[in-house]
């Protein structure tokens, strides 16, 4: 169309660019949506639909958003999936009328870098799948993360016949905020983020390659570990093509890649993550009521990020598990220390992000100030340190005091810097001469104006006469209408109010142009000025990313010993021996949450040569928190922190498996059943004789007979197989399954104690040696609330089912009675209401009443043995 605007055509030019993002298209002072965007941003930030002239005649939808706001609103957006594309006016001249935009960045959900939009106490984490053969069998995946928030850049590769288990396993618990993969490659299930696809040319080995080599400006990437892991590198060099699109300030933090293995790490499946509750709760996905949440006593943001990072992967290697158990009992061990350094730790802000703000030139100038008063502390904190050896040594090497940058920060920056550099006054006097020297010469002017209101009112006699300035008229003096009479000759008219009168004098528009003229030159300086100390600090930022690490660290350290101390924890022994020997073990969390009761703890003592415990007992006794328990304090002991317990010597686990409930995948149209038996065939292709099992309830999903030999059949596999032998805890309701432990020698039985006196049922929570004889479900349904003649006729039918033997169940003549008790109709009912009681005689009443006995209380006079 030739007649529509040229702001429109800018428009549709920029956006042809960005087609499948929302465009945030900067008007003044707002961002403006039109078309499809307009209705989508209308509909999802529930804003104003209107519309706009862009043509003689058309009208286009429009919606728009105060630029001051645009963080709100990009939040709702990213968190629904949407990309959105902010374009900005770029230049201080219009060019034939228009000013010149364009897109300085495109928002994603792992791209976000607003201090107000990321998590505070969790990594951004952008993440790259690169599949070995998209058209055919994947055996093997290239993974890498970034968080542009923090500069963290990693990339391993994934091999074996079940690499997308072990895929799943890393995206549980990395939870990434956005995961790239191939146009062509077919996700599988089991991957919920927000996933963009990208056109797999880019994943090209040779051109990733070249793309690496060239923004880390190395000759080979031999030194980054990648030799031989094409796939790794094609995952890391799409992540950075995908951030030169959208966020290209960001390509320069990400100044280092490291890789790693998976063989350093304990490895947990996304099943094993969610029963056990370390991240977030099953029910409302919240961190309180986790693992996490009973660890973390972190004080700092950085520290908040690394104990989730630790929480969520155990070490396997003893030295570095010896490592952080001795900083932690050294911490715990000096109480007074402890305080001291985390009082110390408390007050910093998240150092990790703010040097990062720096190196992309998104910093403000209080995010300057934060950092001085980061740097401030640092001294004090070395000096909290103890020299000499001791297992914080490490630290105090690491922890560098940056005092060439503080010095810098301290000379540079204001005492109080303004939030932006919108407003003057981010500089310190006596830091430039240059900058000196422009506010020296208008400070007159400045003075001038700031007394011109006293000034005025004593020479006009006007005492409510105002002095003040607004963009559009500069500085004016406003005289009541009352008062305008009294103004003075001099004195020119520039704006009628409603009750007043503004007008400029000659003079004051003198000095008005020596003041303004002024700030705009100081304003250039200090932006100049400001850049260049940010410059400065970017060529630490290496340095001041280390310090940040090491606080980070110091702060995780303590938490862990001050949760130790609060919570009464114990020093595990992790050895490389054959042992599992916890005693008085208890469960992290079910422990602080009970109202009233005391936590019962329980041994687990693995004798020689027992591999597997069948344990049996009623619901609700206490048998999935044990073995939860059991599996969290290896964790814990693993991740390097204290556990609950009077004394725990474990043997490295390389994994813990969980088979515990079928929540998410019921959803994804998979029965019961299937997801058990799936999550199974897992365990025992996977499991090694390292791993621990923790299984509850094994073939409960299908008939008894079924579900008893699938059970038994699992239990021999484990125990016999050269390749398994896994420490395994098999909570059952099968009762059959204890005959298991006088055919196989691995296997031991024990149950959940039962008080039973005078018909009560009380359940002790301790776990003891040998099989259960009850299961004592009709009392928990009790317990639970069922209508008593449910209750009642339930025990009923238990009793005929053991003289039975489960073959049959005999009717109860008592039954009609019972059900009569809430009918949803009543025939007896139901003829009273037809039948004509006064056409009746008395013996046709009789008869009437004999027929309705024989035929609604038959048999009621008679008992049957079963009931006699």
């Amino acid at each position: 169309m030739d007649d529509i605007t040229p702001i429109r055509k800018q428009y549709l030019e920029i956006k042809r660019q960005y087609p499948d993002t929302l465009l945030f298209f900067r008007l003044g002072d707002f961002y403006e949506t039109f078309d499809q965007d307009a209705e989508i941003a209308s509909r999802e930030l529930d804003i104003v639909l209107t519309s706009r002239p862009v043509a003689k005649g058309v009208r286009a939808p429009l919606a728009g958003i105060p630029y001051h706001a645009v963080e709100n609103y990009l939040a709702r957006l990213i968190e629904k999936g949407y990309h959105v594309a902010i374009c900005e006016q770029v230049g201080d001249q219009p060019v034939k009328g228009l000013f010149p935009r364009k897109v300085v960045r495109v928002v994603t959900p792992g791209t976000v870098v607003e201090p107000g939009l990321l998590p505070g106490d969790a990594n951004n984490y952008l993440m790259c799948i690169a599949p070995g053969n998209p058209d055919g069998e994947i055996e093997k995946l290239g993974i890498a993360f970034a968080d542009i928030s923090t500069g963290e850049f990693s990339a391993t590769e994934l091999t074996g016949s079940d690499v997308f288990s072990t895929l799943r396993a890393e995206v549980a618990r990395l939870k990434p905020a956005e995961v790239l993969y191939p146009d062509t490659f077919k996700l599988k299930d089991g991957l919920h983020h927000h996933m963009t696809e990208t056109p797999s040319w880019r994943f090209e080995p040779a051109r990733c390659h070249d793309f690496l080599l060239r923004h880390f400006q190395v000759a080979s990437l031999d030194g980054f570990g990648l030799r031989g892991m094409p796939l790794a590198v094609s995952a890391a060099a799409v992540i950075l093509q995908y951030l030169e699109q959208t966020q290209p300030a960001a390509l320069q933090l990400l100044n280092q890649l490291s890789t790693y293995n998976l063989a350093e790490f304990m490895v947990l499946d996304a099943n094993t993550r969610r029963n056990l509750e370390l991240i977030e709760t099953l029910r409302g996905g919240e961190t309180k009521g986790t693992l996490l949440g009973e660890l973390d006593l972190t004080v700092t943001p950085m520290g908040k990020r690394l104990i989730r990072q630790w929480v969520s992967k155990p070490l396997l290697n003893i030295d570095q598990i010896n490592q952080r158990l001795d900083a932690v009992a050294f911490l715990h061990a000096n109480g007074l220390l402890r305080a001291e350094l985390r009082a110390a730790l408390k007050p910093l802000g998240d150092l990790e992000r703010l040097i990062m703000r720096v190196v992309s030139g998104t910093a403000q100038p209080r995010d300057l100030a934060a950092m001085r008063a980061i740097f401030q502390r640092l001294p004090g904190i070395l000096a909290i340190l103890p020299e000499g050896e001791t297992p914080l040594s490490a630290a105090r090497e690491g922890l560098d005091v940056c005092s060439e940058e503080l010095a810098l920060l301290t000379s540079a920056l204001a005492d109080d810097p303004p939030a932006t550099l919108q407003t003057i006054g981010v500089i310190r006097p006596g830091f430039s001469a240059e900058l000196d020297g422009v506010v020296e010469r208008s400070r007159h002017a400045r003075e001038w104006i700031a007394n011109l209101e006293a000034v005025e009112r004593e020479r006009t006699g006007i005492k409510s006469l105002k002095v003040g300035y607004n963009k559009v008229f500069g500085y004016y003096i406003e005289i009541t209408r009352a008062n305008a009479n009294m103004a003075p000759p001099e004195y020119i008219r520039k704006q009628t109010l409603v009750n007043a009168e503004r007008y400029i004098t000659p003079e004051m528009k003198e000095y008005e142009t020596l003041v303004l003229n002024a700030e705009e030159r100081i304003h250039e300086i200090e932006a100049r000025l400001f850049r260049e100390v940010c410059s400065q600090l970017a060529k630490s930022a290496r340095r001041i990313s280390t310090s940040a690490n090491t606080l980070a660290q110091l702060d995780v350290l303590a938490s862990l010993a001050e949760t130790a101390s609060v919570r009464g924890y114990v020093r595990p022994e992790v050895t490389l021996e054959d042992v599992l020997e916890i005693r008085d073990g208890r469960h992290p969390v079910v422990e602080r949450y009970l109202s009233g009761d005391r936590f019962v703890p329980n041994d687990t003592i693995f004798g020689e040569g027992e591999r597997i415990r069948i344990i049996t007992g009623p619901n609700m006794s206490g048998k999935s928190t044990y073995l939860r328990q059991v599996a969290l304090i290896v964790l814990m002991a693993q991740m390097g922190s204290f556990v609950p317990a009077a004394s725990a010597r474990i043997g490295l686990v390389d994994r813990i498996f969980t088979r515990i409930g079928a929540q998410d995948e019921i959803f994804a149209g998979q029965s019961t059943f299937m997801v058990e038996m799936v999550e199974t065939a897992n365990i025992l292709h996977h499991a090694t004789p390292r791993s621990l099992l923790i299984l509850d309830e094994i073939g409960r999903g299908t008939s008894t007979y079924d579900g008893v030999s699938i059970a038994w059949a699992v239990v021999e596999y484990i125990h016999n197989h050269p390749r398994l032998r896994s420490k395994t805890l098999f909570a059952t309701h099968y009762h059959e399954l204890t005959q298991l432990a006088d055919l196989l020698p691995g296997v031991k039985n024990y149950n959940v104690a039962v008080s039973e006196t005078e018909g009560k049922v009380v359940f002790l929570h301790k776990i003891i040696p040998g099989g259960a004889d009850r299961s004592y479900g009709i009392h928990v349904g009790q317990l639970a609330g069922l209508p008593r003649p449910v209750v009642q006729r339930a025990g009923e039918i238990l009793r005929q089912l053991e003289i039975s033997s489960g073959k049959a169940v005999r009717l109860s003549p008592e039954l009609p009675r019972q059900l009569l008790l809430f009918p949803e109709t009543n025939p007896l009912l139901d003829e009273l209401k037809r039948l004509d009681v006064n056409a009746l005689s008395p013996i046709e009443a009789l008869n009437k009443i004999y027929e309705w006995k024989k035929r609604f209380v038959a048999g009621g006079s008679e008992k049957t043995d079963d009931q006699g």
